[in-house]
């Protein structure tokens, strides 16, 4: 059985807080992946499809349209990465290879994203922001953990290693 994808997130009741049903990752804007060795794990910042249903008032007040999170996976193997990010939505496809882990592949306009993982993730880093007209990202952002409130007003650059790990 496939499953999705909110189901093997060991921390999903913040996102179930904001949706009343948690997206499918169809159509998400990839925004970058990060590799680190520890675990090894691999990290994904993506867009999510649908704005939450449930969102805070101030998000609504700042007219956010938005909502992007990190989904780490662990313990990851059989890395392949063709490409380049593409500028438009792909799809991650989760599917069950054997025992406690996961087939996770990206596909789209010439980019090819595939590992095998541990079949436990975790959501971190998940904001609203109003997305600009050209698709940029690189605006306000609101987020849900203090820590990320205090430390961040919108994204911070790559060589900030400890919110993008």
């Amino acid at each position: 059985m496939i499953p999705h994808w909110i189901d093997l997130v060991r921390n999903s009741d913040i996102l179930g807080t904001l949706y009343s049903g948690v997206p499918p990752l169809e159509s998400v804007r990839l925004r970058s992946f990060h590799l680190d060795w520890r675990g090894p794990t691999l990290t994904l910042r993506v867009d999510l499809p649908a704005y939450p249903d449930r969102v805070p008032p101030e998000w609504s007040e700042r007219g956010h349209d938005t909502l992007q999170l990190q989904v780490q996976f662990l313990a990851v193997s059989e890395l392949t990465v063709r490409g380049w990010i593409p500028t438009v939505p792909v799809v991650v496809s989760v599917a069950e290879p054997g025992t406690r882990r996961i087939l996770v592949r990206i596909a789209e306009d010439g980019f090819e994203l595939s590992f095998t993982s541990s079949d436990s993730l975790t959501v971190g880093h998940i904001s609203s922001y109003r997305m600009a007209e050209t698709g940029s990202d690189e605006v306000p952002h609101t987020f849900v953990s203090r820590l990320d409130t205090r430390l961040f007003t919108s994204l911070p650059g790559t060589h900030e290693s400890s919110f993008y790990r």
